[in-house]
């Protein structure tokens, strides 16, 4: 393998996992889905804006929960309408990430 096909190669495994959702104004925004995980028998996806600017102002401890549904046989994100759910799930993403920093540290 080249060192150009091995570089690819590694790019394609890093390049990040995009979404567009669209706001309640009709406004299409890019979000990176940065972890998933399952809940209580839901599934749920930890999302942050995307862009391909580095400098953006993105808080780095900050990020969307949506969760999982579905509806005439067509599976969707949908926003968490529940604050007590939300809290929940958000402190499991909180947990899931905090055991991945810890390790990634050692």
């Amino acid at each position: 393998m080249s060192e150009l096909e091995k570089n690819i190669n590694e790019e394609e495994e890093f390049a990040p996992e995009l979404i567009d959702l669209e706001d309640e104004e009709g406004n299409t925004v890019t979000f990176e889905i940065i972890d998933g995980l399952e809940f209580e028998g839901c599934g749920y996806y930890a999302l942050i804006p995307y862009s391909e600017d580095d400098k953006e102002d993105v808080e780095e401890d900050e990020f969307v929960i949506l969760k999982e549904t579905e509806k005439d046989g067509e599976t969707y994100l949908a926003t968490i309408d529940n604050d007590e759910e939300y809290d929940r799930v958000g402190a499991a993403f909180l947990e899931r990430f905090s055991e991945i920093l810890g390790e990634d540290a050692q």
